[in-house]
């Protein structure tokens, strides 16, 4: 028999991390078991506030890091930045339905330069704009929270619009990785990966918890983590 378990991903969100430190912080992380590493970019525009551009981006890749960079652009308007985190070195780029013209483009855009294209649905957005594109689609991201800032609570509405999104792939039979970003931790992650997430980013809960007493500073909450999605 074949074991029909999703493949759980987890993203730490660096937007939570030491910025001073940024590559050591992406390599410990990664080397206590994260998967992806997930980059917010927030242009103080399309969302309040301002974070880091494709050149953080490529300065990671050439600090070492060759895990996969699931770039998140919460900008306006977003091709332009499409191009340069190709440029950068992302793996996913994934943008707001909203601060596109042309979601088909955009879309088109992101796989045309090599990368993986995903759509990101914030709480009130609805998965309808799927309707059309889903064989442009390697990843749908759903916010439960709103975004913008790091630290927020979890809405629980979220988990009827996974397992919403959950149907919506299922039935497309393609391979695409369903994301959640806002509030994961430790005690809601499994009721969270039940409703269909298999990809979880998590910011604070995970940078918050660095412990100078393991090997490589995550390696217990990142335990934490995986014995939690066990259960799922």
């Amino acid at each position: 028999m074949t074991d029909s378990r999703p493949d759980f991903q987890i993203a730490p969100s660096i937007l939570s991390a030491d910025f001073a430190r940024l590559g050591e912080e992406v390599d410990d992380v990664l080397a206590s078991g994260a998967d992806i590493v997930h980059f917010d970019v927030m242009d103080n525009h399309y969302v309040p506030n301002l974070t880091i551009g494709p050149m953080v981006c490529e300065a990671l890749r050439k600090h070492g890091v060759t895990a996969p960079i699931d770039a998140h652009l919460m900008v306006k308007p977003v091709d332009r930045l499409i191009g340069d985190f190709i440029d950068a070195g992302a793996t996913y780029i994934t943008f707001h339905p909203e601060a596109s013209e042309h979601i088909d483009r955009s879309l088109q855009l992101i796989r045309d330069g090599g990368c993986k294209a995903g759509l990101v649905f914030n709480p009130a957005t609805p998965l309808s704009f799927l309707d059309y594109v889903m064989d442009k689609v390697d990843m749908v991201l759903l916010m439960s929270v709103n975004p913008g800032f790091g630290g927020q609570s979890f809405i629980p509405g979220t988990l009827d619009k996974l397992r919403e999104a959950r149907r919506r792939i299922d039935a497309s039979g393609r391979d695409i990785r369903l994301e959640i970003d806002g509030g994961v931790k430790v005690d809601n992650i499994a009721e969270i990966a039940r409703a269909g997430a298999d990809t979880f980013v998590a910011g604070s809960a995970v940078f918050k918890a660095r412990n100078a007493a393991d090997p490589h500073r995550y390696d217990s909450v990142m335990r934490d983590f995986r014995r939690a999605l066990a259960e799922a």
